[in-house]
């Protein structure tokens, strides 16, 4: 009986691998799924500073009988507000469903980057069930602030999945020193109060998204309002000792370097945040002010992440 031949094992995943001449779109497509979580955000701040929330009386349809919007006169803008945030979710389906097939099938990385690619469309899925509940039990304020808190740690799980698409398979390792890591997860840590409270005070104030309850959360909006302001100079004088911390560093490499633009990068974000509450606060509460901070906020979490990942390395 004859031997048979040995099977090249280096060559075997690139032949087996029906999606080789698309890996390349990897990064792209995992770019548009931060810019599309970031996105959805925007589009349910509209429908909450529209007081929209219900214009879908229904769920999955948008009226009894149909999945789209029913015309007429006393309906206004409201249920295309909620229905064009609810197709905002079949485009993050969509890239949610490239993401999965294209890294849970990436047999060159490890299995531990590979799962991650379920983490967007699970997101979705949980999202939509939400919204769900949220228009069901009538804009419950817990729900309608839930929503809007899942959102912004799939912002976070995205970035985190862009940031190791980039990175090796090896043991992470810190770049910068251990306080400056420690710092670093601090400032990670910190960015879930600033978040929250910020969710609390929309939720407190007159932009709650429903148009007949000004006011959704039993609780007092100056107190909140506070508490939120304190959360965010907190959240700044830790970032400003990141800084101090990466600029102090004895190797000054490329690494350190990069960590330093993504803390940097993030300043700016937090500054501009903080400019954009502190105007609406002292304007009244304008409506696309607030639509603006609600944006800040999912870039704050993107650029907090960015930030927080750039101090390890992974080989």
């Amino acid at each position: 009986m004859s031997t048979p031949a040995p099977v090249d094992a280096s060559s075997t995943p690139a032949r087996r691998d029906r999606l080789a001449r698309f890996r390349g779109w990897t990064r792209g497509v995992l770019v548009a799924n931060v810019v599309a979580q970031i996105g959805i955000i925007v589009t349910g701040g509209a429908v909450r500073l529209t007081g929209s929330g219900l214009g879908c009386s229904t769920w999955p349809q948008c009226e009894p009988g149909s999945f789209t919007p029913v015309f007429h006169e006393a309906a206004g803008i409201h249920p295309y507000v909620e229905f064009g945030n609810r197709l905002m979710t079949f485009v993050l389906a969509a890239i949610a469903i490239a993401v999965l097939l294209l890294v849970t099938t990436d047999r060159t990385r490890s299995p531990r980057y590979r799962v991650l690619g379920v983490v967007p469309l699970a997101g979705v899925v949980a999202q939509a069930l939400i919204g769900g509940v949220v228009v069901l039990l009538d804009l419950h304020p817990a729900w309608v602030s839930l929503h809007f808190v899942v959102s912004a740690a799939l912002v976070w799980l995205s970035t985190y999945l862009l940031h190791r698409h980039g990175e090796g398979d090896g043991a992470p390792a810190p770049v910068g020193g251990r306080a400056t890591s420690l710092t670093g997860w601090a400032l990670g840590l910190l960015v879930v109060p600033v978040i929250c409270l910020g969710v609390v005070v929309t939720g407190a104030g007159p932009h709650s998204g429903d148009a007949e309850v000004g006011y959704r959360l039993a609780v007092d909006p100056l107190t909140m309002t506070r508490a939120h302001s304190a959360s965010v100079w907190l959240f700044v004088g830790v970032l400003a000792l990141l800084l101090v911390l990466l600029h102090r560093a004895a190797d000054g490499g490329d690494l350190v370097r990069r960590a330093r633009r993504g803390a940097w990068l993030l300043l700016v974000v937090t500054l501009a945040q903080g400019g954009i509450g502190y105007a609406q606060y002292f304007t009244g509460l304008p409506v696309l002010l607030v639509g603006l901070h609600m944006l800040g906020a999912g870039v704050l979490t993107w650029a907090t992440a960015r930030a927080v990942l750039r101090l390890r390395t992974r080989a």
